[in-house]
């Protein structure tokens, strides 16, 4: 039962099609083509899509291990909320009016939150101690991955020693061990990340290394770190918006950059002189 508490809406409907009378495969398959709208329709709108009995429909939601319609419509929007995006698609996919427009206004807003509340002193410390620290330690998983990986590229022009997570061909253990408490871990702290992030997040913290979280994780504010960035990353459409995470990235890269001194410039042009050798731009 704590699997099956555990195992996502989609999974549960695939794992009970074997045992599934026809007019329950009948309503598995129209379900199947535009879940999400299950969290806005009633059982009886859901069933005279599907042309089967309001009773169907409560055999279908307990063989799929739900108590009742409502456990699942809740289910559903549960996973809607942490960011599933087949179940934020709507209906065929098709695009409402105005899509632009919104995508926008979203955006604007996820701005707005996202660096509207940052305190000037917190980023000056953050970016100090990206900077000085020994080693930089970038660390993101799925989409908080690119995002590691473009702030690390642009940090690495002013200093060295930046390092993005996970690596190719390396566990997790194998590169942690390189971290100590004279380095900077930058932790990008977005939803839907893999099981394992808060014991992850408990052996950094052991490392005595200052660590910064950005991103939209529930609970961000609980979680060990010197710094937390929370991001806004509300979308217009099935998709997370990540607009402001790259704002945010964009302005702890410019910071450092302002910030690196004549360490950071010399390399700068060290860069620009090699680049220069080998005709590479």
């Amino acid at each position: 039962m704590a699997h099956a508490s555990r195992t996502s809406f989609i999974a549960r409907i695939r794992d009970a099609t074997p045992a599934m009378h026809p007019s329950e495969l009948r309503l598995a398959e129209a379900i199947l083509h535009f879940p999400g709208q299950i969290a806005s329709y009633t059982a009886t709108e859901l069933a005279g899509m599907a042309g089967v009995s309001n009773a169907t429909v409560t055999r279908f939601v307990r063989k799929i291990g739900y108590r009742s319609f409502e456990e699942a419509r809740q289910a559903v929007r549960a996973e809607q909320a942490a960011g599933t995006a087949l179940l934020r698609v709507d209906r065929e996919g098709a695009p409402r009016d105005g899509q632009i427009a919104r995508h926008l206004d979203q955006s604007h807003g996820n701005l707005e939150h996202s660096l509207g509340h940052l305190d000037e002193a917190e980023i000056g410390a953050l970016v100090s101690a990206m900077i000085d620290a020994d080693r930089l330690w970038l660390i993101g998983f799925r989409a908080g991955q690119a995002f590691a990986r473009y702030l690390g590229w642009q940090v690495m022009q002013i200093r060295s020693n930046v390092f993005t997570l996970p690596r190719d061909g390396e566990t997790l253990s194998e590169s942690l061990a390189g971290i100590g408490p004279r380095d900077c871990v930058i932790f990008f702290a977005l939803r839907r990340p893999p099981r394992g992030v808060d014991a992850l997040l408990e052996v950094i913290a052991d490392t005595g290394a200052p660590t910064a979280l950005i991103g939209d994780l529930p609970g961000l504010e609980t979680r060990p770190a010197r710094w937390r960035l929370s991001c806004s990353t509300a979308g217009a459409g099935p998709l997370f918006d990540h607009v402001g995470v790259m704002a945010v990235c964009g302005l702890l890269a410019s910071s450092a950059i302002e910030r690196a001194g004549a360490a950071g410039r010399e390399r700068l042009r060290a860069i620009e002189s090699i680049h220069d050798s080998l005709d590479e731009l």
